[in-house]
């Protein structure tokens, strides 16, 4: 029997991660209002002052999905046990697939995260909303990226005693890159200017971040 093409394995272990995640709704369900909390706290915490609410707005919208969508990217789930991976070998699974189908998977469940945060965002902040046709390209981008960070980095870690600690230490330093291009964004089109140049840079360290996980997968299965 032939295998199924590696496009198709990715599709269907991304479904699979889907299907578990949305049985346990982690993410979205636990993750998410904790989210909306924190975008809460800060006008609690700095005051009702609307004119810098409305500066900060697509900022804190961002760190919040950051440091957020770290927890979405590297969660636990039963696609994760050793017996699982242990599976996935038997069957012939390359890392790289397996790898990929937890990325693929985590990048829609950040989408969503994006998506769910982000009228959260526009209610308490009230931001210009000059710029949301480029959200179009930017939330994809973003969730994408770290989606891949948190896989590359949760393959790293996995086994490891400090695996819920160390995932995090990794994965925010490498993600600097992202906050900064998505809140670029927001400014360069409020004053006035082409935001290619940030739209270039998401795409790089999405493109970057792949390529780690293309080259290194095989060699961090071996490790964990």
């Amino acid at each position: 029997m032939t295998p199924p093409p590696p496009a198709r394995q990715v599709l269907e272990l991304a479904r699979k991660d889907l299907l578990l995640e949305g049985r346990a709704g982690e993410a979205l369900l636990v993750t998410a209002p904790f989210g909306g909390v924190a975008l809460l706290l800060v006008p609690l915490a700095i005051g009702t002052d609307v004119p810098l609410l409305r500066s900060v707005g697509y900022g804190i919208y961002w760190v919040v999905v950051l440091l957020f969508g770290v927890l979405v990217s590297l969660r636990q789930s039963t696609a994760d046990t050793a017996a699982q991976v242990a599976l996935l070998r038997l069957t012939g699974v390359h890392p790289v697939v397996r790898l990929a189908g937890r990325a693929a998977a985590s990048a829609v469940l950040l989408l969503a995260f994006e998506l769910t945060l982000l009228p959260v965002a526009v209610m308490i902040y009230d931001p210009p909303l000059d710029s949301w046709p480029w959200l179009l390209a930017v939330l994809p981008l973003v969730a994408a990226g770290l989606a891949v960070l948190g896989t590359l980095a949760g393959a790293l870690a996995q086994g490891l005693a400090g695996r819920t600690t160390l995932g995090p230490l990794l994965v925010l330093p490498l993600a600097l890159p992202l906050l900064l291009s998505a809140t670029q964004v927001a400014e360069s089109v409020r004053y006035g200017r082409e935001p290619w140049n940030w739209l270039a840079l998401l795409l790089l360290v999405d493109i970057v971040a792949a390529l780690a996980v293309a080259l290194f997968a095989r060699s961090l299965e071996e490790f964990s």
